[in-house]
């Protein structure tokens, strides 16, 4: 029986005992599990925001800079030109128009054919005048309505909303709810494509270096302590102004290329020490095709610190992405941002609701980049082979 155990445990591929070290390190799970459920909220998106307007755009002056759990009553009016329908995918993608305009209001009376209401009390003195509004230019199809009393009453029923804002809402009456799913998604998408420029770029550059060597190895190397020498700040700065653009599109290229030296170091390092081995020798022997000897034979083996790397630098672009945001470079209005609503809450520093605006998307940032920090740490052990495999 004990033969048995021993064969079954040498005929376990190494990748097995890479899942059980993982599985086993608890802050590692933990750091897994957070980023699994921000990547479901990020692709469900518009779908579960209360918000589902472009952007998550929808502000109302009236309801600016208030706390969290903050509720109202909303007067919804159709719109004389109702927005197509739209389809699932793209309204997963992008979200769609709303059919009716919103006003918050304290209270309403009917009077006939019309409805007076009364605004919720705002800075604006005008505003906050009570407006009465005709009952057709509330509803839609008002034509198709028999009698005042049954117009009151669909209004009552479908058109007067109470409305709660969990999160609160910012400078400009939009829901902070919404704009942090929003942007859940832009900072996944902004670190998933800076890591593979920067895997990308890293593995050209340090496999061409650590096989070649000689003045291709030197040359490299240079470009890599060059790049390496200038600030990121400044290197986004300077991509933005070739680009001629600033936007989430160059926000993802200019992070990605800020970040592939690191990469290209490990992989070089890597291939100086792989390519000495006997296989890769025997392999130059026979005539295999460099390429193949870079591509079937060297990178394979380095797989495990790519990925660790690579989740590494995960957190390094959200946060470098948060950063530029902050300063204006990055995503750019109405699009939200983490980085961009920080900065909108911290200029707001003194008001109430100024504290919410920079703690909520300070704190998302902290909780998703401390999470792919545990599953990196929790990768990194895992692929050590130094480190023994608990059976308890």
């Amino acid at each position: 029986m004990a033969v048995l155990q021993q064969n079954n445990a040498a005929s376990r591929p190494p990748s097995y005992y890479i899942r059980q070290r993982l599985l086993q390190n608890k802050p590692a799970m933990v750091g897994l599990g957070i980023i699994v459920l921000a990547i479901v909220v990020a692709i469900l998106g518009y779908a579960i925001m209360p918000d589902s307007t472009p952007n998550a755009n929808n502000g109302l002056v009236q309801i600016q800079k208030k706390t969290p759990g903050f509720s109202t009553q909303v007067l919804r009016m159709a719109k004389i030109n109702p927005r197509a329908d739209v389809n699932p995918v793209t309204f997963i993608l992008s979200g769609a128009p709303e059919d009716y305009s919103e006003i918050p209001i304290e209270s309403y009376t009917f009077k006939g054919d019309s409805m007076q209401v009364q605004p919720l009390r705002s800075n604006n003195a005008m505003a906050d005048q009570p407006r009465t509004f005709g009952l057709n230019e509330i509803v839609a199809d008002p034509q198709s309505y028999s009698s005042s009393a049954e117009m009151q009453q669909k209004i009552e029923d479908d058109y007067i909303r109470s409305k709660t804002f969990w999160l609160g809402t910012d400078k400009a009456g939009r829901d902070v709810l919404s704009r942090l799913i929003l942007g859940t998604r832009i900072s996944l998408g902004i670190g998933f494509v800076a890591v593979l420029i920067s895997v990308f770029v890293g593995i050209v550059v340090g496999a061409s270096g650590g096989y070649f060597g000689g003045w291709v190895d030197k040359l490299m190397t240079f470009i890599m302590t060059v790049v390496w020498s200038v600030p990121g700040i400044m290197l986004v700065i300077a991509i933005s102004l070739a680009l001629d653009s600033k936007g989430v599109w160059v926000a993802f290229v200019a992070v990605g290329l800020t970040m592939w030296v690191e990469v290209a170091r490990v992989v070089r390092g890597q291939i100086l020490g792989l390519k000495e081995k006997t296989y890769i020798e025997a392999a130059q022997v026979l005539g295999v095709p460099q390429n193949m000897i870079i591509f079937k034979h060297l990178l394979p083996n380095m797989i495990g610190p790519l990925i660790v790397i690579a989740t590494a630098n995960f957190a390094s672009a959200i946060l470098i992405e948060a950063g530029l945001s902050f300063l204006g470079l990055g995503v750019q209005p109405p699009a939200p941002s983490w980085g961009m609503m920080v900065n909108e809450g911290f200029q707001l520093i003194g008001a109430k609701a100024g504290l919410y605006l920079v703690l909520l998307p300070s704190l998302c940032i902290s909780v998703l980049v401390l999470a792919f920090n545990l599953l990196g740490n929790g990768l990194r052990d895992a692929y050590d082979p130094k480190i023994p495999l608990s059976h308890g």
